[in-house]
């Protein structure tokens, strides 16, 4: 009988209980056929169960941050004036960093700006974005949001300079705001104090504030991971916290060894939790993931242990019955790392051979 073979160490680890864990076989219906045996092992019994089995996948991964932000200056650039500190964060309508005594303010936009904002401007997604943003600031009065640039929008700029201290033109020229997905925690430090930027090298760098787990997965153990598995993600402080694999990649790539062994090709993923703000303060801590697979309710389950390979191919029992004994065949669905799905000819309640000792 084919048993799993359990990856330890850091990578990954596969593991089950009556709860949870194993891996899908093909079905396999069990011939009538005698099992080929000879000396008897020591047995004791054990009770057909009906209980629910589940896939869990163990991996290791880096609490982190979702997504990563590199800021340019735009438009004619200037003097570094002002700068943040690493680790502070940056929301909607804050200043990110400073040219000329000017502040540069973060809007939230998909895509950055690439040309400036004002009346007779041709209607496009940018300006939505800008609108959105006004209105999101409570300066959107009279304002509809759409793809065009109207004298509403015009107003809703000017109550907004007006508001942050700006010179009140109406207009917003390129590289006095930057967009960026959403609020910025800033990590890196390019630009300097002092230093000219003419927008061909980054001010900063950054990651939003939505946490998220980084993993490493074997390459010849991605089956047991994939897109919308739900997962549990142990902290470093032994809370447990709900997720999602957003994604694994398609990308194998092999990193050198560090014990002499030959080097193993991995698959990089994605989990994102239910609640972002967790463990917001714990960048690259290490976290244990377990993710969760196919499952099925209400089966009837035996040990692995207690099934016994047919001479003509498929599992069978030996089902006890005070001192009679017969081999049932039966079709195996779900394995787990002690219980196995079976169907054929037992019921809840019987007694089943395994071995002891």
């Amino acid at each position: 009988m084919r048993r799993r073979a359990v990856v330890a160490g850091a990578a990954v680890a596969v593991a089950a209980t009556a709860t949870g864990g194993g891996w899908w076989l093909r079905d396999r219906s069990a011939p009538s056929a005698a099992a080929s045996s000879s000396a008897q092992a020591a047995t004791g019994t054990v009770a057909v169960v009906r209980t629910d089995l589940s896939t869990t996948a163990h991996v290791t991964g880096a609490l982190g941050f979702r997504d990563t932000y590199t800021v340019f200056a735009q438009g004619p650039g200037g003097t570094v004036t002002g700068l943040p500190r690493p680790g502070q964060v940056v929301n909607r309508g804050e200043p990110v960093f400073e040219l000329d005594g000017r502040p540069v303010r973060l809007l939230y936009g998909a895509r950055p700006a690439w040309r400036p904002f004002g009346a007779g401007m041709t209607g496009g997604a940018d300006v939505r974005a800008l609108e959105e943003n006004l209105a999101a600031l409570g300066h959107g009065q009279s304002l509809t949001v759409d793809d065009r640039f109207t004298a509403a929008t015009a107003a809703a700029v000017r109550r907004w300079q007006q508001a942050t201290g700006q010179a009140v033109t109406g207009r917003v020229e390129l590289g006095a705001v930057t967009f960026q997905p959403g609020p910025v925690r800033v990590t890196e430090i390019t630009a300097k104090l002092g230093a000219t930027n003419r927008g061909e090298e980054p001010v900063l760098s950054g990651t939003s504030t939505a946490a998220a787990v980084t993993i490493t997965v074997p390459a010849g153990r991605t089956y047991l991971v994939h897109a919308g598995d739900p997962v549990t993600v142990t902290m470093p402080d032994g809370t447990e916290v709900k997720g999602t694999v957003a994604y694994l990649s398609a990308v194998a790539e092999t990193a050198p060894s560090m014990d002499g062994r030959a080097p193993q090709p991995t698959v990089t993923g994605l989990v994102t939790l239910d609640d972002p703000a967790t463990g917001g303060d714990l960048d690259r801590a290490p976290v244990q993931v377990n993710v969760t697979g196919k499952s099925v309710r209400g089966v009837l389950a035996v040990p692995v242990t207690a099934l016994v390979a047919l001479a003509g191919g498929g599992y069978g029992v030996w089902v006890r019955d005070g001192a009679q004994r017969r081999l049932a065949g039966v079709t195996t669905g779900l394995f787990a790392e002690t219980l196995v799905e079976v169907r054929g000819d037992v019921h809840e309640g019987d007694l089943v051979e395994v071995p002891v000792g």
